[in-house]
């Protein structure tokens, strides 16, 4: 299982430090701005929505490695997914986050498993879920600015 968690750690530090999607986006359907104010994460998130498909997506922001490498994969598994697609992958994540030993949808997760272990981490899991609710605020238009508090 040691080689397990060290593929996992390997995942998560280079989506840290090459993180996918992040850009800012010339056109956009809907954006949103996320803040974690224990730990300083920062999020903006654009979506080019275009026949109820996520046709484009970027973020721009400052955070720790998980906030980082779950709004880069994050990002990667909602491009090119219809809306109802995104909304069963940000349940499946979320379910996979918040509920520990649940049974999860390894189908719909994918790569998004790597970071299954950071609900062992009750402080971190604001972290991991930071770009997700701010995805959700930007797909019902709701310019509220999320946080985790």
């Amino acid at each position: 299982m040691a080689g397990l968690s060290d593929l996992y750690q390997e995942i998560l530090l280079e989506h840290n430090s090459k993180p996918h999607n992040f850009k800012t986006l010339e056109e956009v359907s809907h954006t949103s701005e996320g803040y974690n104010p224990l730990c300083g994460d920062q999020i903006s998130l654009f979506l080019k929505v275009v026949d109820g498909v996520i046709d484009d997506v970027g973020f721009q922001g400052t955070g720790c490695a998980i906030s980082r490498a779950s709004a880069s994969m994050m990002t990667q598994s909602i491009k090119g997914q219809t809306l109802e697609k995104a909304e069963e992958i940000f349940e499946a994540f979320h379910y996979m986050i918040t509920e520990p030993g649940g049974e999860l949808d390894l189908d719909t997760l994918g790569d998004l498993e790597t970071l299954s272990g950071v609900n062992e981490y009750p402080t971190r899991i604001k972290c991991a879920i930071l770009a997700w609710h701010t995805m959700k605020a930007a797909l019902s238009d709701d310019s509220t600015a999320v946080s985790t508090e």
